[in-house]
Order: C-alpha cells, then structure tokens, then sequence
C-alpha cells in the first residue's frame, strides 16, 4: 500500500520559508521525500535551511521572491521550475501582521498586510495555478490563512480581513481549478509559537491570553505536520474547497 504521505518525486514551492511556519513546512516536506524551493526575500537564511535539508539528504533550493512584486514571483517560479521540474506542491504561507486598533489603522498598515497576505497569496497561487494547467498534469495548493478567518483577534482587524480573503480565495479557487485536478485547500492554525513571538508568551500579556485559551496552551509549528502532509500527499485526493482548521478548540471557543 502507498504511503499517504511519501511525496518522493514531487516538487513543492513553500513561501515564507525564511523562518517560522514556513521553515517548518519545508522540513516536513523535505524528509517527506519532495525537493523543495525554498522561497522569501531574506537568502541568507534560505540558504541556512537548505544546508539543513541536505543534512538528512533531501534536495531544497533557495531563491528570492518577494510576494507583492508579481515579477518576483514569476521569476522566481521559473528558476525552481528550470532546476527542479514543474511544481506540484505549492505551500502558500507568506504573511504579515499588524496590531493596532481599528480607528488607528493607516493607509500604510492596511497596505502592508493586504499586499502580502491578500494580494500576494492571491498572485503566487496564480502563478503555479498557470504553470499547473500549462503543464496539465494537477497539482496540490496549500493556502495558510489563520484562525482569525473565521473569528475575530483583538487589534488585528486588517489581519482578519486579509486571512478571512485567504480562505475565501481557496474556495473561488478550488471551485475554478478543479477540471484541471488541481486541488486547493486551507490550513488554519491557531496560535503557534514562532522565533518572532515567543517572548510575547512570557509576558503577563501573553500568559493572560493563553488563560484563555481552550486548553491553556500555544502549539509549536511540528503540530501543523499532519495537516500539512495530508492535503500535499495522496490521502487528500478526494478533497478540494476544504479548511481545517488546527487551533486547539479557538473556533469553537465563545466570542
């Protein structure tokens, strides 16, 4: 019987790979068996991960794509396309956040979240969407959007807005790419402790929330593993248009 998860032979692009989520999702696919391209704007850090995915023998190749420039991303596409073979596995996870309360947004917060996590997500997902027809054979579109697509973080409005499109987005698409096999599907994670965070954790801020939480806890990006692996592996061949949401019980915590 096949694996559900073995990717051997299969070519995934994960943006935002530089650190975080990102980071985490290109090992998994990496000691899963795909190669992966690695991309985000900061190389040197990329290039830190694919000596780290060489360690264990995988195949990643670093380049640079800046999401809200779409000649970054095309050129970017068509590098890992030209070394490592059409992508079948895109990880769409590039994003950025915000706080600030509602009548203090400015035009440049709210442009500096929606160009990375709307309309970037948006035009790296059409690029591989293009390449995938082009080449005709499917492929697989992870979106990561966020618990806050479904329900409301304080000060975080433009966040909310953006990942709330996400999701959304993987709905449209799902529904207008499905004749070419490819599948397009959403991950929301809850909160997850990252390099960029995990001070906050320690604060008496950060402890009041995690009060709050379901289960008193944050997770750490390897919770995202299965997920991850199901919708890029063959177990999810039967499934399109879907969310899942991996947030420790936040959905369907009161608002």
């Amino acid at each position: 019987m096949t694996s559900p998860h073995t990717l051997e032979g299969r070519h995934a692009l994960v943006t935002g790979a530089s650190s975080g989520l990102g980071w985490q999702f290109a090992l998994t696919l990496a000691r899963a068996g795909a190669k992966v391209t690695l991309a985000a704007r900061r190389t040197e850090k990329l290039e830190a991960l694919a000596k780290e995915i060489a360690a264990f023998d995988g195949r990643a190749l670093p380049v640079r794509m800046d999401v809200t420039d779409v000649g970054s991303i095309h050129e970017a596409l068509s590098a890992a396309e030209t070394e490592m073979g059409p992508v079948n596995i895109l990880v769409n996870n590039s994003g950025v956040s915000a706080q600030c309360r509602a009548e203090k947004v400015t035009e440049e917060d709210f442009d500096y979240v929606m160009n990375t996590n709307g309309k970037g997500a948006f035009f790296v997902a059409q690029a591989v969407g293009q390449s995938m027809i082009r080449h005709g054979q499917g492929g697989k579109i992870i979106n990561i959007a966020s618990v806050a697509a479904r329900r409301v973080l304080k000060q975080s409005i433009t966040y909310c807005m953006s990942k709330a499109a996400v999701q959304h987005m993987t709905h449209a698409l799902a529904d207008e790419w499905g004749r070419y096999n490819i599948q397009v599907n959403c991950i929301n994670p809850g909160y997850i402790v990252t390099e960029l965070n995990r001070d906050y954790w320690e604060t008496e801020s950060g402890k009041r929330l995690i009060s709050k939480l379901p289960r008193r806890r944050v997770g750490t990006p390897d919770k995202l593993d299965s997920a991850l692996l199901l919708l890029a592996g063959p177990g999810s061949d039967f499934m399109t248009g879907s969310v899942l949401e991996v947030d420790d019980g936040m959905t369907v915590q009161g608002f």
